[in-house]
């Protein structure tokens, strides 16, 4: 994304109308690198930096989501609202634990939420004050696509501005769910198909399942200790309200209860481990009986068979006649029929 010009490629966007509201979710479908949304109901997918200093004069609340800023664009926006080095710093820097970092009138986040990518994660990096939100992210957040249309058709809920950040981090806390719920169901899938026939790509692909839930767990786990710390009022958000930051317990809730499920799946996934090396087992135990079975038929046979084919004298003079070979014959089937029947009643076979 290139640095906000000086002459506007704009486009403002009156929520109401059908029409511009379907072109602007296409627009936000396709993940446009910059987007305003402000409480009047104006939405800009291009905005340039009168447009945000503007709003910054007039106290006019707005909600500004960077995607995939160059670190021009980092700069230009820690001159435009004043933000910290260190805060500018930090949002320059990916891969982080997710934190809230309090400054003089503004607080610095950094929050997980789902994705459709590689690793299944989205980071976001939040500027949150009274009269403005800032996100910068640099994967696609599916969650932002819901709620950014959703205040395309109600901009009037964007004049509740301290709960902008509550549905921000709760859409992003939210989007877990569904992901967890489709592995809940694949792990049962697995468990049938390895039932059915396992085979190596099962066992590889649950090992991929437990990676990606590490990797989750990691974010999950210290996103749940920032949401304590707000809900137990040891750091703020400037600007929050006493009501918004009741709101807040509902997203700590939600992060325990993300934080069982994911414990619960790691379990099960170690127990669809368990089952597909126990099939295993099962099924080269079942193998080896049956090579054990034949081998013990064919024994006496091949005994019998190799003592008489033996070329002495008597042998070759003596057994000539059919009788000895019928009888030879019978009693390798009486064998057989014995050692069959010897397995069955031991219920070896």
């Amino acid at each position: 994304m290139e640095s906000l010009p000086d002459e506007p490629k704009r486009s403002d966007l009156a929520p109401s109308g059908g029409a511009a509201l379907e072109e602007t979710a296409a627009l936000l479908a396709d993940g446009t690198n910059l987007t305003l949304v402000d409480a009047t109901g104006v939405v800009l997918t291009s905005p340039v930096r009168a447009d945000v200093e503007q709003r910054l004069r007039d106290k006019t609340y707005f909600w500004l989501d960077l995607h995939q800023p160059t670190p021009a664009d980092i700069e230009m926006i820690g001159e435009i609202f004043e933000f910290h080095p260190l805060a500018l710093e930090d949002s320059s820097h990916f891969e982080q634990r997710p934190k809230i970092d309090p400054y003089d009138d503004y607080a610095f986040l950094v929050v997980y939420g789902a994705s459709g990518d590689a690793d299944g994660l989205v980071e976001v990096h939040c500027f949150s004050a009274e009269h403005y939100l800032v996100t910068v992210r640099h994967d696609d957040c599916p969650a932002f696509v819901n709620l950014q249309a959703r205040y395309m058709k109600r901009p009037d809920t964007l004049s509740d501005e301290s709960m902008l950040i509550y549905h921000v981090v709760d859409g992003l806390t939210d989007s877990f769910f569904p992901a967890l719920s489709d592995m809940d169901e694949r792990i049962d899938t697995l468990q049938q198909e390895i039932f059915g026939e396992p085979h190596e790509r099962q066992l590889q692909e649950v090992f991929e399942m437990k990676q990606r839930l590490v990797g989750v767990r990691r974010v999950i786990a210290p996103q749940r200790d920032m949401f304590a710390q707000l809900v137990g009022n040891v750091v703020s958000i400037p600007g929050i309200s006493d009501e918004t930051s009741r709101y807040f317990r509902d997203v700590y809730d939600h992060l325990i209860r993300l934080s069982e499920m994911i414990d619960s799946y790691r379990d099960l996934l170690t127990g669809v481990i368990d089952v597909y090396l126990s099939t295993i087992a099962n099924r080269r135990d079942q193998i080896m009986k049956q090579l054990t079975v034949l081998a013990a038929v064919f024994l006496p046979i091949t005994y019998i068979t190799g003592y008489f084919g033996q070329n002495f004298g008597y042998l070759v003079d003596h057994i000539k006649s059919p009788l000895t070979l019928a009888i030879g014959t019978g009693l390798q089937l009486l064998t057989v029929i014995a050692i069959l029947g010897f397995f069955k009643k031991r219920r070896w076979i």
